[in-house]
């Protein structure tokens, strides 16, 4: 290699850890954090990922997997939209995904990763499944190296004044609309 030409397996000199928000009513939230993700794995950053109301099948998670720098926590196998739930089963996801927030969390600071996604962390807290407080005291302890990503529709004045970027993906038309259901590769 010639001695000027810039390898993108090192880490950056940089210490500050920001707070990235995807936000908004349109398509491409986690499409966008993942794409991130990707870019810091190829430049040699340990990223982390957690998705809150999926199941381990969204195809990103195949292509990102195959990456020695992205490590992905699964979640549970089969999940179903919040409205859809009984009160019994609101429960037993709140304690859940309280528990699970706490391990990936954990893991993030003990095995010192550079970027950590919670997919929907917002999401999940819209829709009464994780105490916000728990997230809010997570950032403002957070390694201060760590990049934090998160995703979901309409978040907190206190998540958004907690964080760096702030980006809101507004729907203008979607296929959805049209009674086109998502399609494999495109849309899930």
């Amino acid at each position: 290699m010639a001695e000027n030409q810039k390898t993108h397996n090192t880490k950056p000199v940089s210490s500050t850890g920001l707070i990235h928000i995807y936000c908004g009513d349109g398509k491409g939230k986690t499409t966008t954090g993942m794409g991130l993700c990707a870019r810091a794995a190829g430049y040699g950053l340990k990223v982390l990922i957690y998705q809150f109301m999926k199941d381990n099948s969204t195809s990103e998670r195949k292509v990102l997997s195959l990456s020695e720098n992205i490590t992905i926590v699964d979640g549970l196998p089969q999940e179903k939209f919040s409205f859809r739930m009984t009160p019994e089963e609101k429960a037993e996801r709140k304690s859940y995904y309280e528990q699970q927030l706490r391990t990936v969390t954990q893991k993030a600071t003990d095995e010192a990763y550079d970027v950590l996604f919670l997919d929907e962390a917002i999401y999940t807290i819209r829709a009464g499944l994780l105490d916000e407080a728990l997230l809010l005291d997570f950032l403002q302890k957070k390694p201060a190296h760590l990049e934090v990503i998160l995703t979901g529709q309409n978040p907190s004045q206190e998540l958004i004044e907690m964080a760096d970027y702030v980006s809101e993906i507004r729907k203008i038309r979607h296929p959805f609309d049209k009674g086109l259901r998502a399609r494999k590769g495109i849309e899930s």
